[in-house]
């Protein structure tokens, strides 16, 4: 019988996929992601269901778009009962768990209350609350709130390491880690990070013309957004001290022999812009909401040697193998396809060997790219639109074009990707043929996979998630 698979899934708050080394950045330090997808995979055209926080992580976590799990924004803590996850759409947690595995999350939830341990869950240390980078409240599984002093991606660090020292030997083991050091505000990370950065030239920041489509509000009205170059070495500094923390419990898994025998996956729930476009934040950081690229791209890199041998076929041929188990990747890639969290959801239940009840009432937007990562393997029938949502706000986006559908709230976009990467120019008027096309790519999408009382298209309609709604009006 083949021995269960381990696995570790790292999703960062605000980790914009321009800022990493191996994704192209030539100043950032993180030598442990480059180590991963230059020896597992990289994919290069991976996408969050929702620039914000909370609904990222839902769809991360129940396979489901927002229109599908209901959680259109994020979340503010007056606004966290009752749960926010239905009944009605189990989490990949609950399904790993019912499939044998131990189950342990540290550091970010933001679905909902954090002091109360979630029940998919054996080991819970969701942070309480959530900025500023020194700040260490921590939630243990009792339910009990117990301060802790430190760096927050340090303690989530010591958590995840903790976990895997004291986690049951006996069965496989999922393990989450929700580090945020990359979210605003923009400074107070460790000064041995910071310093060298200020140095740098920042030219992977394109610093142009701000963004046309909209006002900017939010993060990007924050007072750091004044000194860009001590902003970015601050943010630049939180990327390598996450990269620090994937590190360590890379060595760990190394000290306890689990290498070869856990998938470990790093990404982030969306994208972010430090300056791009004038804009510091994610699509919330303009009114209307925003899919620019460096909101919707994510990292997503997958590694997992496995154990491998020589065996030789019936011709004498010599070939590899994974012996312990089939979980392995085949690296050195960088792949091209569109995938999202909610294939990453299907990925990693595939991996485990889990399926999605057969009652339950949803139809699963995502597909399995294990194929691709094992085997390098393509396929056909792979989607060549990518699709996302905020609120009323739904994208199109195929190898070149980019819809943006807002209206009322806004002004619909059209953009061609390639001869206008910056997204600069609006086309929408200029070439409806494009444009209808892509339209009805989003409509074909959400007719099938969408819940009409969860539907983000009902604006005000919707579950009040904090002060600040796009679709209901805000104060600032």
């Amino acid at each position: 019988m083949a021995k269960p698979l381990n696995i570790v899934v790292a999703l960062t708050d605000d980790h914009g996929q321009w800022a990493a080394g191996c994704y192209g950045n030539r100043e950032i330090h993180t030598p442990t992601l480059d180590h991963l997808a230059a020896t597992g995979v990289q994919m290069e055209n991976a996408f969050t269901p929702s620039p914000v926080c909370s609904p990222a992580r839902a769809s991360f976590f129940t396979g489901l778009f927002p229109s599908q799990h209901g959680v259109h924004d994020w979340i503010h803590p007056d606004f966290e009962e009752p749960a926010w996850l239905g009944e009605d759409t189990p989490t990949l947690a609950g399904l790993l768990h019912a499939g044998g595995y131990q189950t342990a999350l540290c550091g970010k939830w933001h679905i909902g209350q954090n002091t109360r341990p979630q029940p998919d869950f054996d080991y819970w240390r969701a942070v309480d609350r959530n900025y500023p980078p020194r700040d260490g409240n921590y939630v243990m599984t009792s339910g009990e709130v117990i301060a802790r002093e430190g760096y927050h991606t340090q303690l989530i660090t010591d958590d995840a390491v903790n976990f895997l020292r004291e986690r049951d030997a006996s069965r496989p083991f999922f393990l989450f880690v929700g580090y945020f050091g990359t979210h605003s505000p923009w400074a107070g990370h460790p000064e041995r990070l910071v310093a060298p950065y200020r140095a740098c030239t920042f030219d992977d920041v394109p610093d142009g013309p701000t963004y046309t489509g909209g006002r900017l509000t939010g993060e990007s009205l924050a007072s750091s957004r004044y000194n860009r170059r001590e902003a970015l070495a601050q943010y630049y500094a939180s990327v390598t001290h996450i990269d620090e923390g994937m590190g360590r419990i890379m060595d760990e898994l190394e000290a306890q022999g689990l290498r070869d025998d856990t998938l470990v996956v790093y990404t982030s729930d969306h994208g972010l812009n430090c300056g791009q476009h004038g804009i510091w934040g994610k699509g919330n950081g303009t009114r209307p909401l925003n899919m620019l690229e460096e909101s919707v791209r994510v990292p997503l890199i997958i590694n997992c040697p496995g154990k491998r041998k020589l065996q030789a076929d019936d011709d004498g041929r010599v070939g590899m193998e994974p012996a312990a188990h089939d979980g392995y990747v085949l690296g050195g890639q960088r792949r091209t396809e569109f995938v999202d969290h909610t294939d990453l959801f299907a990925t990693l239940l595939d991996y485990a060997g889990v399926d999605v009840p057969p009652d339950t009432p949803h139809t699963y937007p995502g597909h399995s790219f294990r194929g691709m990562v094992q085997d390098g393997r393509g396929s056909p029938q792979w989607k060549n639109v990518q699709t996302a949502e905020c609120g009323p706000v739904r994208m199109a986006r195929t190898s070149r074009h980019k819809l943006v559908l807002r209206e009322p709230l806004g002004s619909n976009e059209l953009y061609d990707l390639v001869d206008d990467p910056g997204e600069t120019q609006n086309r929408y008027s200029d070439d409806p043929t494009t444009a209808n096309a892509l339209e009805d790519a989003v409509t074909q999408f959400f007719d099938v996979c969408s819940t009409p009382e969860r539907a983000g298209t009902r604006g005000t309609a919707l579950r009040q998630h904090n002060y600040v709604e796009a679709w209901r009006g805000e104060k600032e």
